[in-house]
């Protein structure tokens, strides 16, 4: 049996095709997380979350390799972004960005698997952060997404037809935060091939 690869189970989620705003239907999902707010590019915080969460994505990994448990690729890093304001996303003031970054996990790997692989990998990696990893369930159901190719960036004007324009023009209202799905490795990439993922939940305006 193949690897679980949740880009290939959920390619709808994590291969989309359209460059321009489309409505899909993401089911329930399991993550492991960890919170904070500021500058991804400064923030020493979002780089202790990142080391973290890949420090217990690939502890899970490599355990159920050795106990005979089915294997799984370890999914990209993606991040669910809000604040008070919402014009510090088209405008990129970044300090004043909250952030839940995330790697999915496999239905199988329960809360059981995920605390025993934090205390392994805390004891071998040493990094403080491994303790703020937590479990996190989200279903966003009904939601707004596009591939973006290009810098981080040049979002803004993305986000800004999405609120200006696209959620009028369809009679919707946001409902979850926004979340982005990194499909690509920036210290690999050029910033002119990175591909994200852009996502919105909403809902009818009417509801």
């Amino acid at each position: 049996m193949p690897p679980y690869d949740v880009k290939r189970e959920l390619r709808q989620c994590y291969a989309p095709k359209n460059t321009g705003w489309e409505l899909v239907d993401v089911p329930a999902q399991q993550f492991i997380a960890v919170d904070g707010r500021g500058d991804p590019n400064t923030s020493e915080a979002y780089a202790r979350a990142v080391e973290a969460l890949y420090s217990v994505a690939y502890t899970l990994k490599f355990t159920g390799r050795r106990t005979g448990e089915r294997d799984f690729v370890v999914g990209p890093l993606e991040g669910l972004w809000w604040s008070d304001r919402m014009e510090v996303f088209t405008s990129r003031d970044k300090d004043a960005w909250q952030w839940r970054m995330l790697i999915s996990r496999p239905d199988w790997i329960t809360e059981a698997l995920v605390d025993g692989a934090k205390e392994t990998a805390l004891a071998k990696k040493g990094l403080p952060a491994i303790a703020d990893v937590r479990h996190e369930t989200l279903h966003e159901g009904a939601s707004a997404q596009l591939l973006h190719v290009g810098p981080y960036d040049d979002e803004g004007p993305l986000l800004a037809a999405l609120h200006d324009e696209y959620l009028a023009a369809n009679g919707l209202r946001m409902t979850g935060l926004h979340h982005e799905v990194y499909l690509s490795d920036p210290r690999r990439t050029e910033p002119a091939r990175l591909r994200t993922v852009l996502r919105q939940p909403v809902r009818s305006a009417n509801r």
